[in-house]
């Protein structure tokens, strides 16, 4: 029986946005999916700034500057949406 190894520290390789998706594939092969309208600041950024990212830490995390949004791919994995005001 083999055995394969599990990635204990999930790293984004690739990240598109649609205009209501995030999609971000991870180095192992895996696909994230989440509504954009989880994350406000990206749901109303424009284009331009949608695409205009970073990636953090070797892949853990995502950073869009003109935005100033940061997202983790840990937090995407649990199916974290932003905090929204108030809560």
């Amino acid at each position: 029986m083999s055995s394969s190894v599990i990635e204990t520290h999930p790293r984004a390789r690739e990240v598109l946005i649609s205009d209501d998706e995030l999609i971000v594939t991870l180095a192992d092969g895996r696909k994230i999916s989440v509504p954009l309208a989880w994350f406000p600041r990206l749901l109303h950024a424009k284009p331009d700034e949608r695409k205009n990212f970073e990636l953090l830490g070797d892949g853990e995390g995502i950073h869009w500057p003109g935005i100033d949004e940061d997202l983790s791919v840990a937090g995407l994995l649990r199916g974290t949406p932003a905090l929204t005001p108030g809560t």
